[in-house]
């Protein structure tokens, strides 16, 4: 009977928790370190989950939350400014191609599934240092705790601290252009419309939104934005200075648009879209990187959490496939990376479309 190999799992957004779960099917001993000291399930927005991740979480058991929380993904209907209709994408029958879902709804049920498999999950352990030493890896944190395993696996997003220290000479991630801000709002005259996603082509910017059954309005916009902004940049500035610019962004447009803006009583959320330049190396040593620590993707294409998903699963198979752990990693590195390099390639194309502002580009944007 083979040992159960431990893995230290650093990050407990989505790749984390459904690394973790898969790890553990395939016979190893995972746990979870989280850098944030408690969990914020109302963390971010919202994202969608394409129906490939949502066939990874099938595989985890944690769909139903998802299906049930979510709005299903079904018709695109695309306009433009003046309220005329560009055109029509739909899914009549079948499975949805996706739901949306809040951002920390999907943290929330991959890790209350994670822990109810027994996996262990520690918050307010920021990662400082990793060391690695014959067949053993060492994860060393800031508050002096540490622990030992035989691989661990970077799963800490965008700015992976992983990242950092395994490959010191990665390639940065690289501003789109854009900038991404949305919200909630309730009432107005917009109805409610199953499985129906409301992308406008404005006459200065985008804007997207759809209707849950109990009338609550999910919105996002995107804008150009000069520079190499920061999260902490955008949040700098005060909320009024932003609802002031997106209700002017938006104020030529047809209705629903501005009467949604005007509509959102709670804090608008805004964020510059980062994405991953291709990297030539995932791993070093015993230690390896997955979902958005290694290839992060604009939200354009709806995809970045299933990629993650999907890294989830291969990465399992891997493990368990190949006894020799740096033999798997570069197994795990040739199966995933054309797939999401090409969809990261993709989804920066749809998000260049939506600077879109003449009136033909807008037309033929869709």
């Amino acid at each position: 009977m083979k040992r159960k190999k431990k893995a230290l799992i650093i990050g407990c957004g989505i790749a984390g928790p459904a690394a973790a779960m898969m790890l553990k099917r395939a016979g190893c001993e995972p746990v979870v370190y989280e850098a944030q000291p408690e969990p914020d399930d109302y963390a971010g927005l919202f994202l969608n989950v394409g129906l490939n991740g949502i066939r990874v979480l099938e595989e985890l058991g944690a769909d139903a939350f998802i299906r049930k929380e979510g709005f299903e993904m079904r018709t695109m209907s695309f306009w433009n400014g003046k309220g005329k209709r560009l055109g029509q994408l739909v899914q009549s029958s079948g499975e949805p191609h996706g739901y949306t879902v809040k951002r920390g709804v999907l943290h929330k049920a991959l890790r209350e599934e994670a822990e109810r498999q027994g996996i262990p999950i520690r918050f307010g352990c920021r990662l400082a240092d990793i060391r690695m030493s014959g067949n053993r890896v060492e994860a060393v944190f800031r508050d002096g705790s540490a622990d030992e395993g035989d691989f661990l696996v970077g799963c800490d997003g965008l700015h992976s601290a992983v990242r950092s220290i395994i490959l010191p000479g990665a390639a940065q991630p690289s501003y789109t252009g854009l900038i991404s801000f949305g919200g909630y709002a309730r009432g107005g005259k917009v109805r409610h419309e199953p499985g129906v996603q409301h992308l406008v082509f404005g006459s200065k910017a985008f804007f997207g939104y759809l209707v849950r059954e109990d009338g609550e309005i999910y919105w996002f916009g995107n804008i150009g934005y000069p520079g190499t902004p920061t999260r902490r940049d955008l949040q700098a500035i005060p909320q009024a200075e932003w609802r002031g610019m997106i209700r002017d962004l938006y104020a030529g447009d047809a209705e629903p648009v501005p009467d949604i803006i005007r509509r959102t009583d709670t804090e608008i959320g805004v964020y510059p879209i980062y994405d991953m330049p291709s990297q030539n190396e995932w791993h070093r040593g015993l230690a390896v990187l997955a979902g958005d620590a290694i290839h992060a993707t604009s939200p354009n294409a709806g995809q970045g959490a299933a990629l993650a998903l999907e890294d989830a699963m291969a990465l399992a198979l891997c493990i368990r496939d190949i006894e020799n752990t740096e033999r798997a990693f570069s197994a795990f590195q040739r199966m995933r990376r054309e797939r999401v390099d090409r969809i990261v390639r993709y989804s920066r194309s749809i998000g260049q479309r939506k600077h879109a502002t003449h009136p033909v580009q807008t037309f033929f944007a869709i």
